[in-house]
């Protein structure tokens, strides 16, 4: 046996184990970075979800509050000059707030609990959570409100019902709401770095996609109408046998 092979077969050994161990990291390590991204893109795409259901609450809100307005100031219109009634009157009606709100965002946020993990800043699960309940209080204290008011004392069909309308204490609940729900908009943008040029650009791709499934439910409801158009002639060439 030669001197030194002992000592180049511990260094081959050596080597060898060097090679596996970095291997063995270099796999790990890339596993975890790719699991990481992962996450991330999955926290962004969560975060842009709720904010894009939040810009559109708000966008909701304030037309609702600006419809209150709308009253107030054809109320005063119609108090200056009560000539007006027959052919104002059935604005009030028509100017009644009844925004709508998809809640699917709002219970995949609040319901389950891996989401939030997701996410995995409490601070901003907090302000959303407010934001929600808000929205909430919102539709229940301000839109709700004001149609079982309508529904069950009918002040429209009157000019004495129209002026003796109280729209003051809803335009002051509703700027209030839209008040602190624009904060905690603000606040869950500035939390998760969210701009609104990407808000924008995320609507857009919204857009692209339920205009597609629009297509798609248009496609299916011409197709459901030829065929029953066409089964009625059927039934109508067999009558005529």
């Amino acid at each position: 046996m030669r001197a030194g092979s002992g000592m180049s077969s511990w260094k081959q050994f050596l080597l060898a184990l060097l090679a596996t161990t970095i291997s063995i990291a270099l796999t790990f390590g890339t596993a975890a970075i790719i699991d990481y991204n992962k996450k991330q893109k999955e926290k962004r795409e969560i975060v842009m979800m709720v904010m894009y259901d939040m810009d559109n609450s708000l966008a909701a809100m304030e037309k609702a509050d600006s419809m209150i307005m709308q009253s107030m100031n054809l109320q005063l219109q119609l108090a200056k000059d009560t000539t007006q009634f027959d052919r104002i009157r059935f604005s009030f009606a028509h100017l009644l707030p009844m925004p709508e709100f998809a809640t699917t965002t709002e219970n995949i946020f609040s319901s389950s609990i891996e989401t939030i993990n997701t996410v995995g800043n409490v601070l901003f699960t907090d302000v959303v959570a407010r934001f929600y309940q808000c929205r909430t209080m919102f539709k229940a204290n301000v839109c709700d409100s004001m149609h079982s008011v309508v529904k069950s004392d009918s002040p429209f069909t009157t000019m004495e019902g129209i002026l003796d309308f109280d729209y003051s204490i809803y335009a002051l609940i509703s700027h209030e709401f839209l008040h602190s729900m624009q904060q905690l908009f603000a606040q869950g943008k500035r939390m998760m770095d969210v701009s609104d040029e990407e808000i924008d650009s995320y609507r857009r791709e919204r857009e692209k996609i339920e205009a597609g499934m629009d297509e798609k439910e248009n496609a299916r409801h011409s197709m459901m109408e030829a065929v029953m158009q066409l089964q009625g002639e059927i039934n109508a060439a067999r009558e005529n046998l």
